[in-house]
Formats: C-alpha cells, structure tokens, sequence
C-alpha cells in the first residue's frame, strides 16, 4: 500500500514521545536486537494485548518452547506497527509463523489492516467494556469486515476469538477481562489454546499444504 493512500491508519509511522522519555523508541531497537541475536519459529506482534501475554505462564507453557518472540507495546496502532516491522524489525529472522492481536483499529483502518497482515496471521478484536457499549459493537463491525477482506490476501489466516467472553445477558467478567479491556490469565488462556493448535498446525505443513489451506 503507498504512502499516497488516502487512509492515514495505512501510512506507517513512528510513534510520537508525548512524555518525552523515548520509551517507544528504545522497545522497538531492542527488538531489532533481538532479532539479530535470536532465531524465532514464531513471532508475535501488536499492542498490549501481546505485550502483557508474556507476563502471564500461558506464554511460558505454550509459547516459549516454540521459541517465539513477543514484539507487543502497549498502545500500538496499525501505523505504529507498520512502521516497526519496516524498520527493522523483520530483519534477519524468517520466522516460520507470524500472529498479530488487531491493535486499535477502525472501518477506515481495514486497508492499513489488510497491509500488515499481507505479511502476518492475525487474530480478531475482542470485545470490550462490561456492557454492551459502541465500542464494542465497532470492534464486531471491524470483525465482520475483516472476514470478507482476508481470506482473499494470500498466506492469512483470520483466528475468531470468540470463546464466550460476552455472557447472555450481555456483559463481560472482570475473571477475563481485570479492567473491561485487557486479559486476565485466563482471559488469555481462552484465547490462546486456539491460537497455539492454529499455531501448531501451520509448523507442522509442508509449504504445498499450506498454500493448499489457504487458496
């Protein structure tokens, strides 16, 4: 996608210092150093939702041993991760997988969407807030969106990560979700075994079958 397009979400960029202590730029050049030292299988990449995943023992019981590697910084968009994964960040590593929690995003960010993850599999929006609320009905919206648009990309996969956060009468429990927002353990328990058999399945195809899973 050019720099030219008209959808400021799809143009990469570095993000901002608002508090001027550089804290965004010194994560990302310690992951291109990380990518010089280490060798991944499996590369995970977005906002907080994939940074605080480390924290939790699910990344240790079913990620480390893939030797996979956690390029998540809290507060990411899709222009800030563009941009990371542009300079430098992709360099000297081929990992053999590549997941992506959708950062914050909007209809008008679906291009920009569609732009990084030509590159990476990704995984759905959660919902968010404690009861119905806009947000969370535009983060199903982006979804729906989404699963018209990806599976015409080629070497994508779409993950639903739907495992019943959203309860019958509407509402979210703070045993998934500590602030309405991001995952407990296991929040993040809920939507990682899936992901790790999606995972497990794409390290165990030849090349022919995964080109065959996704055409």
């Amino acid at each position: 996608m050019g720099m030219g397009d008209s959808n400021p979400a799809a143009v990469p960029h570095a993000a901002e210092d608002i508090q001027g202590d550089d804290r965004w730029m010194s994560q990302h050049n310690r992951f291109v150093l990380d990518c010089k030292d280490k060798e991944p299988d499996v590369l995970f990449v977005g906002d907080s939702m994939v940074q605080l995943l480390q924290q939790y023992e699910i990344w240790r019981e079913l990620f480390s041993p893939l030797h996979a590697l956690n390029f998540g910084i809290g507060g990411d968009t899709t222009g800030h991760v563009l941009w990371r994964l542009k300079n430098g960040e992709l360099e000297n590593i081929k990992p053999k997988v590549g997941t992506a929690e959708l950062v914050r995003v909007s209809r008008c960010a679906v291009k920009s969407i569609k732009a990084l993850f030509c590159l990476l599999p990704c995984q759905g929006l959660l919902p968010r807030g404690e009861k119905p609320n806009p947000l969370r009905q535009k983060n199903a919206k982006v979804n729906h969106l989404l699963k018209a648009s990806l599976p015409k990309l080629p070497n994508v996969q779409l993950l639903d990560v739907d495992v019943g956060f959203v309860h019958s009468d509407g509402t979210i429990s703070y045993h998934d979700m500590f602030d309405f927002l991001h995952l407990t353990g296991g929040g993040y328990a809920k939507v990682c075994k899936p992901l790790h058999e999606l995972i497990m399945q794409l390290l165990e195809e030849t090349p022919e079958e995964k080109r065959a899973a996704l055409a």
